[in-house]
Formats: structure tokens, C-alpha cells, sequence
């Protein structure tokens, strides 16, 4: 697999969500607190749906502020050792609604 971050902003997001879905790869923003962000489809943290996922999967993490989701990298990884797991820099409260890309 491609070499990866461990974060991503949200522009960082938004471009490679573009680019890499049109090579057919899947790229989810995974929510582990239980709060959508607002204007984005997210996905509830729920491991055995995420393992549904095909191989090379991007998996973005959040929570509020980036900061647990970037210490939990290193499980999610060994959790899902076949999907591509980055952390959004900053979590929910640097997301920017009217930020597109």
C-alpha cells in the first residue's frame, strides 16, 4: 500500500477523498464520539461493520479535537491491519462547513 499520514486536515481530506475515490478506493470519515459533523457523511465507529470494508479502505478518524483519535492509531491499525487508518487533524472542531474542495 501507499505510503500515508497519520493526519489529515479537512482540505487534505476532501482532496484525497476525490482523487482516491475515482481510482474505485473507498475513503470514510469513521465517527468515534458519536457526533456527525454537520454537512459530511460520516460513519458511527463500529469495528465489525468497518472490517466489511474491502482492503486498502482509507478509515479517517475523529473525535472532538484530533488528539485521542491520533493516540488510538496504533490500534486501529492492528484492528484493521488491511485498511489505511489517519487521524483528522484538529477532530471535529476545526471542521469547516463551508470549506469545499
Amino acid at each position: 500500500m501507499a505510503e500515508f499520514k497519520d493526519e489529515w486536515t479537512q482540505e487534505e481530506f476532501l482532496r484525497a477523498k476525490k482523487e482516491l475515490e475515482a481510482q474505485g478506493r473507498q475513503v470514510l470519515l469513521v465517527d468515534t464520539i458519536a457526533k456527525p459533523i454537520e454537512g459530511v457523511e460520516t460513519l458511527l465507529y463500529n469495528p465489525y461493520e468497518l472490517k466489511e470494508y474491502p482492503e486498502g479502505t482509507v478509515l479517517l478518524f475523529y473525535c472532538d479535537t484530533g488528539k485521542e483519535t491520533k493516540e488510538r492509531l496504533p490500534e486501529f491499525r492492528k484492528r484493521f491491519p488491511d485498511k489505511i487508518c489517519i487521524s483528522l487533524r484538529g477532530g471535529r472542531g476545526y471542521w469547516r462547513k463551508t470549506l469545499r474542495i
